[in-house]
Order: structure tokens, then C-alpha cells, then sequence
């Protein structure tokens, strides 16, 4: 734990450390969508993993708005698992 002795520094360590767990409670929650998502690509439920996927979608753009993910990543991860479910034997 660091040791602050300014006022300041002891409070930007107690909001970081809220920051932090906020911010991992949100990570969390859209990487276990995105494993929804996975899991039924796997599965070969093209009907699933479409609507896993839409409902997967503006939780990613919210983790970009947050500052929890970068925007390129979101849009590979996004654009990959799209190629995929488009190309499921229906």
C-alpha cells in the first residue's frame, strides 16, 4: 500500500482503488458476454450466437466510452466474431 502524506495523495488513492474495482466488475461482465458468444459459435448455434452477439455489441462500445478498452481492439473483436457467425452452416 503506498504511503500518501498529502491530503491529495490519499484521496487520489482511494479513488483510484474505486476506479479500479469499477472498472473490473465492467471487464468482467463483457469478457462473460463475449464468452456467450464464443460458447455458441462452438456449439454451431447460428440463431444464439447472433443474438449473443447483438447483445454483446454496446457493451463493448461502453467499454470504449469507459476507457476500459481500446477502440481498434473492440472493432477486430467485433469485426472477427461477426466473420464468424456469418460464415455458420445454417
Amino acid at each position: 500500500m503506498p504511503m500518501a502524506h498529502s491530503l491529495q495523495a490519499k484521496k487520489r488513492i482511494r479513488q483510484t482503488a474505486r476506479r479500479a474495482a469499477v472498472n473490473r466488475v465492467r471487464r468482467t461482465n463483457i469478457r462473460s458476454k463475449l464468452r456467450k458468444v464464443e460458447e455458441a459459435i462452438v456449439a454451431g448455434d447460428q440463431a444464439t450466437a447472433q443474438d449473443e452477439f447483438r447483445k454483446m455489441q454496446p457493451s463493448l462500445m461502453a467499454g470504449i466510452n469507459k476507457g476500459i478498452m481500446e477502440k481498434n481492439a473492440v472493432s477486430r473483436t467485433l469485426s472477427r466474431l461477426h466473420r464468424r457467425i456469418k460464415g455458420m452452416p445454417v
